[in-house]
Protein backbone atom coordinates (compact mmCIF):
# COMPACT_ATOMS: atom_id res chain seq x y z
CA UNK A 1 0.00 0.00 0.00
CA UNK A 2 1.39 3.13 -1.14
CA UNK A 3 0.51 5.37 1.98
CA UNK A 4 2.25 8.69 0.19
CA UNK A 5 0.07 8.27 -2.94
CA UNK A 6 -2.73 8.11 -0.47
CA UNK A 7 -1.61 11.34 1.42
CA UNK A 8 -0.69 13.01 -1.93
CA UNK A 9 -4.29 12.62 -3.24
CA UNK A 10 -6.65 12.55 -0.49
CA UNK A 11 -7.19 17.14 -1.16
CA UNK A 12 -8.48 15.98 -4.49
CA UNK A 13 -11.27 13.46 -2.87
CA UNK A 14 -12.04 16.04 -0.04
CA UNK A 15 -12.92 18.23 -2.87
CA UNK A 16 -14.70 15.35 -4.44
CA UNK A 17 -16.85 14.29 -2.09
CA UNK A 18 -17.68 17.75 -1.23
CA UNK A 19 -18.93 18.42 -4.47
CA UNK A 20 -20.39 15.22 -4.47
CA UNK A 21 -22.65 15.55 -1.15
CA UNK A 22 -23.58 19.51 -2.26
CA UNK A 23 -25.39 17.69 -5.16
CA UNK A 24 -26.49 14.90 -3.65
CA UNK A 25 -28.52 17.19 -0.92
CA UNK A 26 -29.72 19.39 -3.82
CA UNK A 27 -31.28 16.10 -5.64
CA UNK A 28 -32.47 14.69 -2.22
CA UNK A 29 -34.08 17.82 -1.29
CA UNK A 30 -36.45 18.52 -4.47
CA UNK A 31 -36.78 14.87 -4.58
CA UNK A 32 -39.00 15.04 -1.43
CA UNK A 33 -40.80 18.18 -2.78
CA UNK A 34 -41.71 16.06 -5.75
CA UNK A 35 -42.33 12.89 -3.63
CA UNK A 36 -44.84 15.12 -1.41
CA UNK A 37 -46.83 17.04 -4.63
CA UNK A 38 -46.79 13.32 -6.16
CA UNK A 39 -48.74 11.73 -2.83
CA UNK A 40 -50.48 14.77 -2.67
CA UNK A 41 -52.35 14.33 -6.39
CA UNK A 42 -52.87 10.88 -5.35
CA UNK A 43 -53.88 11.42 -1.89
CA UNK A 44 -56.84 14.18 -3.11
CA UNK A 45 -57.59 12.04 -6.28
CA UNK A 46 -57.11 15.13 -8.56
CA UNK A 47 -57.71 13.57 -11.87
CA UNK A 48 -55.01 14.40 -13.73
CA UNK A 49 -52.26 15.12 -11.72
CA UNK A 50 -53.23 11.57 -9.74
CA UNK A 51 -52.25 9.89 -13.89
CA UNK A 52 -49.83 12.02 -14.66
CA UNK A 53 -48.03 11.01 -10.86
CA UNK A 54 -48.56 7.13 -10.99
CA UNK A 55 -46.79 7.24 -14.90
CA UNK A 56 -44.26 9.42 -13.54
CA UNK A 57 -43.60 7.33 -10.21
CA UNK A 58 -43.65 4.09 -12.63
CA UNK A 59 -41.09 5.71 -15.28
CA UNK A 60 -38.89 6.86 -12.53
CA UNK A 61 -38.67 3.54 -10.53
CA UNK A 62 -37.95 1.60 -13.42
CA UNK A 63 -35.54 2.89 -15.14
CA UNK A 64 -31.80 3.29 -13.98
CA UNK A 65 -30.19 6.40 -13.18
CA UNK A 66 -26.94 6.19 -15.08
CA UNK A 67 -29.86 5.59 -18.55
CA UNK A 68 -31.66 8.78 -16.86
CA UNK A 69 -28.11 10.70 -17.04
CA UNK A 70 -27.45 9.60 -20.43
CA UNK A 71 -31.24 11.32 -21.86
CA UNK A 72 -30.06 14.36 -20.29
CA UNK A 73 -26.40 14.53 -20.93
CA UNK A 74 -26.46 12.68 -24.54
CA UNK A 75 -29.72 12.83 -25.56
CA UNK A 76 -31.02 16.23 -24.98
CA UNK A 77 -28.80 18.36 -27.10
CA UNK A 78 -30.21 16.79 -29.76
CA UNK A 79 -33.15 18.75 -29.75
CA UNK A 80 -31.64 21.84 -28.76
CA UNK A 81 -31.43 21.55 -24.85
CA UNK A 82 -28.07 21.95 -23.75
CA UNK A 83 -27.91 21.17 -19.28
CA UNK A 84 -24.28 21.05 -17.43
CA UNK A 85 -22.87 18.55 -15.75
CA UNK A 86 -24.01 19.30 -12.17
CA UNK A 87 -27.58 20.13 -13.82
CA UNK A 88 -28.46 16.93 -14.90
CA UNK A 89 -27.08 15.33 -12.39
CA UNK A 90 -29.22 16.97 -9.78
CA UNK A 91 -31.91 16.72 -12.35
CA UNK A 92 -31.20 13.02 -12.64
CA UNK A 93 -31.26 12.48 -9.00
CA UNK A 94 -34.39 14.57 -8.62
CA UNK A 95 -36.43 12.15 -10.97
CA UNK A 96 -35.39 9.04 -9.31
CA UNK A 97 -35.34 10.11 -5.79
CA UNK A 98 -38.98 11.84 -6.47
CA UNK A 99 -40.93 8.67 -6.94
CA UNK A 100 -39.05 6.69 -3.96
CA UNK A 101 -39.97 9.24 -2.12
CA UNK A 102 -43.54 9.65 -3.33
CA UNK A 103 -44.17 5.92 -2.82
CA UNK A 104 -42.49 6.46 0.89
CA UNK A 105 -44.62 9.53 2.30
CA UNK A 106 -48.31 7.55 0.52
CA UNK A 107 -47.50 4.16 2.41
CA UNK A 108 -47.33 6.21 5.39
CA UNK A 109 -50.57 7.95 4.87
CA UNK A 110 -51.90 4.92 4.38
CA UNK A 111 -50.63 2.93 7.45
CA UNK A 112 -53.40 5.42 9.26
CA UNK A 113 -56.40 3.79 10.70
CA UNK A 114 -59.11 5.15 8.18
CA UNK A 115 -61.04 5.67 11.55
CA UNK A 116 -58.54 8.65 12.37
CA UNK A 117 -59.67 10.30 8.85
CA UNK A 118 -63.36 10.01 10.22
CA UNK A 119 -63.24 10.84 14.00
CA UNK A 120 -60.98 14.29 12.64
CA UNK A 121 -64.10 14.80 10.09
CA UNK A 122 -66.62 14.18 13.44
CA UNK A 123 -64.88 17.47 15.19
CA UNK A 124 -65.44 19.26 12.02
CA UNK A 125 -62.44 19.49 10.04
CA UNK A 126 -61.55 19.78 6.88
CA UNK A 127 -59.66 17.41 4.84
CA UNK A 128 -56.45 19.67 4.56
CA UNK A 129 -57.02 19.91 8.32
CA UNK A 130 -57.28 16.41 9.02
CA UNK A 131 -54.01 15.64 6.93
CA UNK A 132 -52.32 18.11 8.98
CA UNK A 133 -53.25 17.78 12.12
CA UNK A 134 -54.08 13.92 12.56
CA UNK A 135 -52.92 12.17 9.71
CA UNK A 136 -48.95 14.28 9.17
CA UNK A 137 -47.67 13.68 11.85
CA UNK A 138 -48.52 9.41 12.25
CA UNK A 139 -47.67 9.09 8.74
CA UNK A 140 -44.28 10.73 9.09
CA UNK A 141 -43.74 8.51 11.92
CA UNK A 142 -44.58 5.55 9.66
CA UNK A 143 -42.64 6.62 6.61
CA UNK A 144 -39.53 7.93 8.39
CA UNK A 145 -37.69 4.55 7.95
CA UNK A 146 -38.31 4.67 4.15
CA UNK A 147 -37.36 7.63 3.56
CA UNK A 148 -34.60 7.57 5.35
CA UNK A 149 -33.39 4.70 3.53
CA UNK A 150 -34.44 6.50 0.56
CA UNK A 151 -31.87 9.23 1.78
CA UNK A 152 -29.04 6.74 1.96
CA UNK A 153 -30.07 4.91 -1.32
CA UNK A 154 -29.72 8.60 -3.19
CA UNK A 155 -26.25 9.07 -2.07
CA UNK A 156 -25.05 6.37 -3.17
CA UNK A 157 -26.70 6.46 -6.40
CA UNK A 158 -24.20 9.83 -7.22
CA UNK A 159 -21.27 7.43 -7.82
CA UNK A 160 -22.61 6.97 -11.31
CA UNK A 161 -22.42 11.27 -11.67
CA UNK A 162 -18.90 10.65 -13.59
CA UNK A 163 -20.81 8.91 -16.63
CA UNK A 164 -21.47 13.07 -17.52
CA UNK A 165 -17.79 14.09 -16.81
CA UNK A 166 -18.60 15.23 -13.25
CA UNK A 167 -16.05 15.47 -10.83
CA UNK A 168 -17.42 13.19 -8.57
CA UNK A 169 -15.56 10.70 -5.99
CA UNK A 170 -15.92 7.94 -8.55
CA UNK A 171 -14.65 10.03 -11.62
CA UNK A 172 -11.29 10.85 -9.15
CA UNK A 173 -10.76 6.99 -8.46
CA UNK A 174 -11.02 6.12 -11.74
CA UNK A 175 -8.58 8.95 -13.25
CA UNK A 176 -6.55 8.15 -10.38
CA UNK A 177 -6.37 4.34 -11.55
CA UNK A 178 -5.64 5.27 -15.33
CA UNK A 179 -3.30 7.78 -14.80
CA UNK A 180 -1.12 5.48 -11.64
CA UNK A 181 -2.18 2.39 -11.69
CA UNK A 182 -2.55 2.37 -7.81
CA UNK A 183 -5.93 0.89 -7.69
CA UNK A 184 -5.80 -0.49 -4.39
CA UNK A 185 -5.04 2.88 -2.93
CA UNK A 186 -7.34 4.66 -4.90
CA UNK A 187 -10.69 2.18 -4.14
CA UNK A 188 -9.52 2.62 -0.44
CA UNK A 189 -9.73 6.01 -0.79
CA UNK A 190 -13.15 6.16 -2.52
CA UNK A 191 -14.33 3.38 -0.11
CA UNK A 192 -13.31 5.83 3.16
CA UNK A 193 -14.69 9.01 1.39
CA UNK A 194 -18.23 7.56 1.37
CA UNK A 195 -18.18 5.56 4.82
CA UNK A 196 -17.29 9.16 6.10
CA UNK A 197 -20.39 11.04 4.08
CA UNK A 198 -22.48 7.66 4.92
CA UNK A 199 -21.71 6.63 8.33
CA UNK A 200 -23.52 10.19 9.96
CA UNK A 201 -26.12 10.14 8.01
CA UNK A 202 -26.91 6.52 9.19
CA UNK A 203 -26.24 7.18 12.55
CA UNK A 204 -28.10 10.23 12.36
CA UNK A 205 -31.13 8.74 10.91
CA UNK A 206 -31.54 5.72 13.77
CA UNK A 207 -31.48 8.25 16.11
CA UNK A 208 -34.34 9.83 14.01
CA UNK A 209 -36.43 6.35 13.65
CA UNK A 210 -36.64 5.97 17.58
CA UNK A 211 -37.57 9.06 18.41
CA UNK A 212 -40.08 9.26 15.83
CA UNK A 213 -41.15 5.67 16.56
CA UNK A 214 -41.36 6.52 20.15
CA UNK A 215 -43.57 9.51 19.38
CA UNK A 216 -45.63 8.01 16.70
CA UNK A 217 -46.48 5.22 19.24
CA UNK A 218 -47.59 8.39 21.78
CA UNK A 219 -49.78 9.24 18.97
CA UNK A 220 -51.72 6.62 18.25
CA UNK A 221 -52.35 4.92 21.84
CA UNK A 222 -55.20 7.89 22.88
CA UNK A 223 -56.82 7.59 19.55
CA UNK A 224 -57.15 3.64 20.36
CA UNK A 225 -58.65 4.48 24.01
CA UNK A 226 -61.58 6.60 22.51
Amino acid sequence: MDWDFIHRFTPMYVEAAGLTLSIGLMGIGLSLLVGFGCCMARYFRVPVLRQIAKAYIELARNTPLLVQLFFLYFGLPKVGIRLSAEACAITGLTFLGGAYMAEAMRSGIEAVEKSQHESGACLGLTRWQVLQYIVFPQAFATAVPAICANVIFLIKETSVFSAVALADLMYVAKDLIGMYYKTDEALLMLVAAYLVILLPVSLLFTLLERRMHHAGSGSVRPAEGT
